[in-house]
C-alpha cells in the first residue's frame, strides 16, 4: 500500500533513491521495481533485515531490473551519512510525526537532495490524527510513538522555508480512516475485537483485489478523511548557486 504518488517522482533507471525511515520498505521495494538505486535507511536494523531479505528476493526472481541496485542502511535521520546533493529523490513518508526535532531531519532531507530533484513528504492528516488522539491516549503515547499532530500548511511552510518550491499535494487512504477510529475506540491492542477484524478483512480484500467501488469510494473520500497528506517538492536551481556561493566564502 503506496502513499506516495510515484507517478509524480519521476523515477527510473539509475535514479538515485532514498527512503528515509523506510519501515517495512514499501516505498523502497517500488522504487527498486522501477529500476532505481535504492537506499531503505532506517534506525530499526531488525525491521531492515526483512527488507533485505525483500530486496534480494526481488533480485532474484526479476522483480526488478539487472540494472538496479538496493540495500539497507542503519542510521540516524538527523544525520545522514550522505554528501550534499546525492539522491535524485528523496522519499520521507510517516516518519516526521515519530522525530522530535523535526526541524533537523528536514534540514537534511532538502541537503542530500540533488537540485532538480524531489522530495516526497507524507505525515497524517491533522483531522483523522486528531480523532485518533482524542480517542485513545495508547494510540500515541508509546516509544516511537507520534509525537505531534501537524498542520499541512505549517509543514509545507517548514519545508518551504528550506529553500523547495512546492510542486503537488494530496491525501491519501481514506478508508484507514475509520479503521484507525474503531481501534481507537475499542483499544488499538484489542485485534481481536469483532469489528476490528471484520474492517481489517475489508482492507485486505481491497489491497488484494482493488475493486473499482472501492477504488471510487476511496477517491471521493480522500479529500475529506484521507489519512494521509502528502507533499512533494523540488529543489530550485538557485538553491545550487547559493550553496556554491557559501562555500566560496568560506574557502575564502
Amino acid at each position: 500500500m503506496l502513499t506516495v504518488d510515484f507517478d509524480r517522482l519521476g523515477i527510473g533507471p539509475a535514479a538515485k533513491v532514498i527512503d528515509v525511515g523506510c519501515g517495512a520498505g514499501r516505498h523502497a521495494f517500488e522504487a527498486y521495481r522501477r529500476g532505481a538505486d535504492v537506499i531503505a535507511f532506517d534506525r530499526d536494523a531488525s525491521e531492515l533485515e526483512s527488507v533485505d531479505a525483500i530486496l534480494k528476493a526481488m533480485a532474484e526472481t526479476g522483480e526488478a531490473p539487472a540494472t538496479a541496485s538496493a540495500k539497507v542502511v542503519v542510521g540516524d535521520a538527523l544525520k545522514l551519512p550522505y554528501a550534499d546533493a546525492t539522491f535524485d529523490c528523496v522519499i520521507a513518508s510517516e516518519i516526521l510525526e515519530h522525530v522530535p526535532e523535526d526541524d533537523a531531519a528536514i534540514a537534511e532531507l532538502i541537503r542530500v537532495l540533488k537540485v532538480g530533484g524531489t522530495l516526497a513528504v507524507s505525515v497524517p492528516r491533522w483531522l483523522p490524527e486528531r480523532v485518533c488522539w482524542l480517542l485513545s491516549d495508547e494510540y500515541h503515547s508509546n516509544e516511537g510513538g507520534h509525537v505531534r499532530i501537524y498542520q499541512a500548511d505549517k509543514l509545507r511552510d517548514k519545508i518551504a522555508g528550506g529553500g523547495l518550491d512546492l510542486t503537488h499535494t494530496h491525501h491519501a487512504h481514506a478508508l484507514h480512516s475509520p479503521f484507525w477510529w474503531l481501534k481507537c475506540a475499542v483499544g488499538v491492542s484489542n485485534t481481536d475485537h469483532p469489528a476490528v477484524t471484520a474492517y481489517h478483512k475489508l482492507l485486505v480484500w481491497d489491497l488484494m483485489q482493488r475493486p473499482k467501488i472501492t477504488q471510487l469510494a476511496e477517491t471521493l473520500l480522500n479529500p475529506l478523511v484521507g489519512k494521509s497528506v502528502a507533499m512533494y517538492f523540488s529543489k530550485p536551481v538557485n538553491m545550487q548557486s547559493e550553496a556554491t556561493l557559501g562555500h566560496s566564502v568560506a574557502s575564502g
